[in-house]
């Protein structure tokens, strides 16, 4: 799907804001729960949005490290 100028996904006559940084950006829609779609961008997860929610939920940070590293005290 094609991200609005106003940063809105259209589905049917809904209208779910993402961000005005990916206006007119193509973004991955798939469903993954019972009514709850996941939105990707390139090779992105970037959120989650359900049919109560008119906004996109962010997913997990995709460059934070698994574990955090202790600083060697040296």
């Amino acid at each position: 799907m094609r991200i609005t100028r106003c940063g809105r996904i259209c589905v049917g006559s809904r209208k779910i804001n993402l961000s005005t940084s990916l206006a007119e950006q193509l973004v991955g829609i798939r469903e993954v729960d019972d009514q709850v779609w996941q939105v990707s961008f390139l090779e992105y997860d970037l959120g989650y949005f359900d049919r109560d929610e008119d906004r996109v939920e962010p997913g997990p940070n995709p460059f934070a490290p698994d574990t955090v590293l202790t600083m060697c005290p040296e």
